[in-house]
C-alpha cells in the first residue's frame, strides 16, 4: 500500500506528463517521418507572409483615400503598418516563450485556460473561412470582369472554391512556397498594370481635380475606410503556424521585416497613384479602374493571387483542424488513407463554408470590412499587447521603459476593441443598406 508520501510523488508526476502532452510540439520527431513540417527558411516564411496579406487587401486602399482625403488615409496607412510590425514582434517572442504553441488556440491555452483555447481556436477558423470566402466572391467579380458576365455569377463562384480546394491538397507549408510566389509576383504586376494604365489614360490632364487632402466624413463613411486598412494588415494570424514550420524560428524577425517593410511601400505608392489619377472616381478593388480592355488584363495577371492567397488563408484554417484531431498521434506525418482522406475532407467542407459566406455577402468592401471588424482588430492589433503583458505581468512598472511599453501596449489593447466594436458597427450597417447586389443571384458582381 502507497504511502501518502509516496501518492503525492505519483500524482505530480501524472500532472507533469499531462503538463508534457499538452505543450508537446505539435509535429512531434520528424527524423524518420513520411511527412516533415519543419522545414521553412526564413526568406520562404516571409514570401509566404506577403503572399498571404499582400492580397485584397491593397486593392481597397486607393479608395480609402477617397473616403478619408489623402493625408489622414497615408498617416493612418504607415501607422498602422508601424504598429502591426510591432505588434508581429511580440508575436514572435510570445511564441519563442511557449515554444510549443502552432496556432492561435494553443496561444489562448497559455493566456485564459482550456476556455481560451476553444474561443481562439474558433476564432482563428473563422477567420481562416472568412477570408477563404472573399477570394471565392473577388475570383467571382474577376470572371465576371474578364468575361463581361459570361453566366451565372453562382456557377462562377462554384468554379472557383473547386479550383482552391483542389490547389489545398499539399498539407506543408514548404508545398504553399510555390503558391506563394505566384501570388505576390500576380499581385505585383496587376498592381503596376493598373498604375500604369490610370497613369497614361489620365496624363493629359495630371493629377486628378477631385483629389483632396482631407475629407469633410461621417462616422460610418470614415471607419469604414478605416477598417479596410486594417484587413490590409491581417498576415498576423498566421505567424504562429508559419513560425512553427520554420526550420530556424529564431530567423522570423527576418522574415517579418522583410513582409512589413514591403507591405508598407508597395500600399502607399500603388494607393497614392491611383488615388492621384483618379481621385474620387477611383473604384474598390482598385483593379477595375484601369479602364474596360486593361482591367481584363489586371484581372488576368491577378488570378494567381486571387486563388494563391486564398489557399495559402485556407491553409492556416485547415491546418488547425487537422492538427486539432491528430497532434500527437502518427497520422500527423503519415500518407496514409486515413490521414489523406480527413484532410481533403477537412478542406472541402471549409471550402463549401467559405463560398456560402461569398454568396451571402456579395460585396467586396462590406466583406472586407466585416472580416477586419471581427478578426483583424484583434489577431494583428489587440492580442497584441495582451501578449506583452503576459510576458511581462509582474514587470510592467519596473522601470520607465517597461512602464512606457505597458502603456503602449495597453492603448493597442484599447485600439483593438474600438477597431472591433466600431468596425462591427460600421459594416452591419454598410451590409443593411447595400442594395447594389443581393445574396444568392445571379448578377453581375462586377
Amino acid at each position: 500500500m502507497s504511502t501518502p508520501v509516496e501518492l503525492e510523488k505519483q500524482e505530480s508526476k501524472r500532472d507533469a506528463e499531462k503538463e508534457s502532452e499538452a505543450y508537446a510540439d505539435p509535429f512531434g520527431d520528424e527524423s524518420t517521418a513520411a511527412v516533415k513540417y519543419k522545414t521553412l527558411e526564413w526568406w520562404q516564411c516571409g514570401m509566404l507572409m506577403i503572399a498571404e496579406s499582400i492580397s485584397l487587401g491593397v486593392l481597397s486602399l486607393p479608395a480609402t483615400l477617397a473616403q478619408l482625403g489623402l493625408v489622414p488615409a497615408l498617416i493612418l496607412i504607415v501607422g498602422l503598418g508601424i504598429i502591426a510590425l510591432y505588434t508581429g514582434f511580440v508575436i514572435g517572442q510570445f511564441r519563442t516563450r511557449y515554444p510549443h504553441i502552432q496556432n492561435l488556440a494553443d496561444a489562448g491555452e497559455v493566456l485564459f485556460g482550456a476556455v481560451g483555447r476553444e474561443i481562439f481556436g474558433l476564432g482563428q477558423l473563422l477567420f481562416s473561412i472568412f477570408i477563404m470566402g472573399s477570394h471565392i466572391l473577388t475570383f467571382t467579380v474577376m470572371l465576371n470582369t474578364v468575361t463581361e458576365h459570361g453566366t451565372c455569377s453562382i456557377v462562377f463562384g462554384v468554379v472557383g472554391m473547386l479550383i482552391c480546394m483542389v490547389c489545398s491538397l499539399p498539407r506543408t507549408m514548404k508545398n504553399m512556397t510555390w503558391i506563394s510566389m505566384c501570388s505576390f509576383a500576380s499581385i505585383f504586376t496587376a498592381v503596376l498594370v493598373t498604375m500604369i494604365a490610370v497613369g497614361v489614360q489620365h496624363s493629359h490632364r495630371g493629377v486628378s481635380p477631385l483629389v483632396q487632402a482631407t475629407v469633410e466624413n461621417s462616422l460610418f463613411r470614415a471607419f469604414s475606410a478605416v477598417t479596410n486598412i486594417v484587413f490590409a494588415y491581417c498576415a498576423h494570424v498566421a505567424f504562429f503556424g508559419l513560425i512553427a514550420e520554420m526550420r530556424d524560428p529564431r530567423e522570423f524577425p527576418k522574415a517579418l521585416c522583410l513582409l512589413q517593410i514591403f507591405e508598407i511601400v508597395l500600399y502607399v505608392v500603388a494607393a497614392v497613384v491611383i488615388y492621384l489619377y483618379l481621385g474620387s472616381d477611383v473604384a474598390s478593388p482598385a483593379l477595375s479602374s484601369a479602364g474596360p480592355l486593361l482591367s481584363k488584363i489586371a484581372y488576368g495577371i491577378a488570378i494567381p493571387t486571387i486563388i494563391g492567397a486564398g489557399v495559402v488563408n485556407g491553409h492556416i484554417g485547415l491546418k488547425y483542424i487537422y492538427v486539432r484531431l491528430f497532434r500527437g498521434s502518427g497520422r500527423m506525418n503519415s500518407n496514409g488513407f486515413v490521414a489523406v482522406g480527413s484532410w481533403i475532407a477537412i478542406g472541402l467542407s471549409c471550402w463549401l463554408v467559405a463560398w456560402i459566406i461569398a454568396e451571402a455577402i456579395p460585396n467586396f468592401s462590406d466583406l472586407l470590412g466585416l472580416i477586419s471588424s471581427l478578426f483583424a482588430s484583434w489577431f494583428s492589433y489587440g492580442l497584441g499587447g495582451v501578449y506583452w503583458l503576459h510576458l511581462n505581468w509582474g514587470q510592467c512598472f519596473s522601470s520607465p521603459r517597461k512602464i512606457a511599453l505597458t502603456v503602449i501596449n495597453v492603448l493597442i489593447i484599447l485600439m483593438g476593441g474600438t477597431l472591433c466594436g466600431l468596425g462591427l458597427y460600421v459594416s452591419g450597417k454598410a451590409i443593411h443598406d447595400d442594395t447594389g447586389n443581393a445574396s444568392f443571384s445571379c448578377a453581375n458582381t462586377a
